[in-house]
């Protein structure tokens, strides 16, 4: 008697929302034309997502994607799910936040067992991932060095994004480690065994920037004497990082655009267009949403590349990790053969203090110029670049000018006999603020 009661209660809607609701695990369930017909509680806490912005809506729509991925079973016209299926899926919520979910599908037949849809349930692993990381006290990951909240932040999303092909926006001042977040988002994906391949869209001209990219046969311009391969193909199955997008022109935007959506490049003189399998990583230290509103970057492209942004934060608000960077740079010069003990605690307190708008390449540029001027190996406060022995910088790079002088560029350009990189070790700065620097003047 009690179990006919306990049938008949479930049977009833309100009730078995009302159970459904309790559940720890999220619940989607959406019929074969992929609209949404219930999702729970826990579905709106993991996804960030309202019941009401949801109901009636076609899934792909709602999510912008299949929530489910490459995983979706309605990716065909005519899906055939017949039994549960079992896999691990990286979601992406309202805000772009990534959760590592554990997914069960399960087919719903209607009463003439007719297949009328799915029913989703999912468990949010996340916080389990970040327990890991705590538990190992994790120092670096794929080359990346820090122990900071913020840098495991970042280890944990690199993690999220092995399972998907998502593009990824990777933003943070100059000289912060966006190449480096890149590569480990390459060497934790499916595409590892694929080539990585950077290109720095600031560090080409305009004119060559193009065929850098998407390549030239031969005779498209005077000089071009055999046809090349642009970091397009050469990135095939692979990873492509667009490093300092925001400086890409206009013109070049819009057929990035067009490559990225189609899975189809242009050559320059080719008179086919030539198909590829990349994934696309971004990067830049500009603000790309003011430059869309300011009219210098296409808001269809910025869309497309933002689909995870991932900020790095800048070296001054994560001081704890500069030792453990400084400890990796005087290892790196011992394996050069560089006489290289340690750095005093004076010396240390000074890096600390320091603000770093350059942030980890100006602190690896610090060490080593600091190296080539002590005596003994163990690097004092005398030995440390002039301008954090005198004065912290201020909080951004963009104040360099207020603080390196021309004369004191002059002079760093004649010792390194012209070497940019040199001079910028000798400043004790990144080589990228010198040559914004020096564009400037």
């Amino acid at each position: 008697m009690g179990l006919d009661m306990l049938k008949r209660l479930m049977e009833e809607k309100d009730n078995l929302e009302r159970i459904l609701d309790n559940l720890n695990e999220g619940i989607i369930a959406h019929d074969h034309q992929r609209r949404i017909v219930f999702f729970n509680r826990s579905a709106e806490r993991i996804t960030g997502f309202k019941r009401e912005e949801v109901l009636n809506k076609d899934c792909h729509d709602v999510f912008g994607r299949p929530f489910c991925g490459d995983q979706c079973s309605f990716l065909v016209k005519d899906p055939k799910l017949t039994s549960e299926i079992h896999y691990p899926l990286t979601a992406i919520t309202k805000d772009g936040d990534l959760r590592k979910l554990e997914m069960v599908v399960n087919p719903i037949f209607d009463k003439d067992g007719s297949f009328f849809g799915v029913l989703a349930c999912f468990k949010d692993l996340t916080d389990l991932l970040a327990l890991e990381f705590e538990l190992k006290k994790v120092s670096s990951f794929n080359g990346i060095i820090g122990s900071s909240p913020q840098m495991l932040q970042i280890y944990k999303k690199i993690k999220a994004l092995a399972q998907v092909d998502y593009p990824v926006h990777i933003f943070g001042e100059t000289g912060s480690g966006k190449e480096l977040v890149a590569h480990a988002i390459h060497q934790e994906s499916k595409r590892a065994k694929g080539p990585f391949v950077p290109v720095n869209c600031s560090a080409l001209p305009e004119n060559l920037l193009e065929s850098e990219l998407f390549g030239y046969e031969r005779g498209a311009f005077t000089g071009a004497y055999k046809a090349r391969k642009g970091r397009f193909e050469l990135a095939h199955k692979g990873t492509l990082f667009l490093d300092e997008i925001g400086d890409m022109p206009l013109h070049l935007q819009a057929k990035l655009l067009r490559a990225i959506e189609s899975g189809y490049i242009e050559k320059l003189g080719g008179e086919s267009p030539v198909r590829v399998d990349v994934r696309i990583l971004s990067g830049t230290h500009k603000d790309l949403g003011k430059e869309v509103k300011e009219g210098r970057f296409r808001s269809d492209l910025y869309y497309r590349l933002n689909v995870v942004p991932i900020h790095i934060p800048p070296l001054r608000e994560r001081s704890q990790d500069i030792p453990l960077l400084a400890e990796h740079f005087l290892k790196e010069a011992q394996r050069e053969g560089i006489k290289a003990k340690g750095i005093s605690k004076h010396a240390m307190r000074l890096l600390m203090e320091y603000s770093w708008p350059g942030n980890v390449r100006e602190l690896q540029s610090a060490i080593r110029y600091a190296l080539v001027h002590c005596q003994d190996g163990l690097i004092k406060e005398d030995d440390l670049p002039q301008v954090i022995r005198e004065k912290p910088f201020q909080s951004h790079e963009e104040n360099t000018g207020n603080r390196i002088s021309p004369k004191d560029v002059e002079q760093a350009l004649l010792q390194a006999k012209g070497s940019k990189t040199k001079a910028a070790q000798i400043l004790g700065i990144g080589r990228a603020t010198l040559y914004r620097y020096l564009k400037r003047m």
